[in-house]
């Protein structure tokens, strides 16, 4: 696996680039490769796949994440479509708690994120039928499932969708805001 590894604003959340061979058939590419990512540091195991279609422009998820001992590291990736991927740093002990990283996935690009274990995770869907797939580093526990509210102001997410046109779960509507979350991680 031929992979580049980009680092973001945040040095815990890193980009993820596998290289695609293409010919004329079309292409073949590694999406995942547990040693070559162990070689550039990222030594994770992951226990679950995740797989949502997002049918319209302008779906949020999140932003979510699972308390411990059921935490999550989650590897994100799009498979058609595009989505504005956001990670929050909710270490209260991290310098950057409280701060966020948006990147832009898509399939075309075929690139991807790490959002590790204290983070908040969530994204927006760019364009109608969005299909995202995720590793993840534990099994969904919905007693130790959690989230912050998508567009706290405190936050500062610039959102490609304005409050009042984001498809969201009723869950995703009533999350609480980063002021009123406790210190989980």
């Amino acid at each position: 696996m031929s992979i580049e590894i980009y680092s973001t604003e945040l040095p815990d959340v890193k980009i993820i680039k596998p290289r695609r061979h293409i010919d004329s058939r079309g292409f073949f590419s590694e999406t995942y490769n547990k040693k070559a990512l162990a070689e550039v540091g990222i030594d994770l195991d992951f226990v679950q796949d995740n797989h949502s279609l997002s049918v319209e422009k302008g779906v949020v998820r999140g932003l979510h994440y699972q308390t411990r001992p059921f935490a999550q590291d989650k590897l994100v990736r799009v498979i058609r479509g595009s989505i504005l991927d956001v990670a929050v740093d909710l270490r209260k002990s991290s310098p950057t708690f409280g701060r966020h990283v948006s990147a832009r996935l898509s399939a075309e690009d075929w690139n991807q994120i790490l959002v590790p274990i204290g983070f908040a995770h969530g994204f927006c869907t760019l364009e109608p039928n969005t299909e995202v797939i995720y590793k993840v580093t534990n099994y969904y526990a919905p007693d130790h499932d959690r989230g912050l509210y998508w567009n706290d102001p405190q936050l500062g997410i610039q959102w490609p969708v304005s409050p009042d046109q984001a498809l969201l779960s009723e869950k995703d509507k009533h999350f609480p805001q980063l002021s009123e979350l406790l210190d989980l991680f």
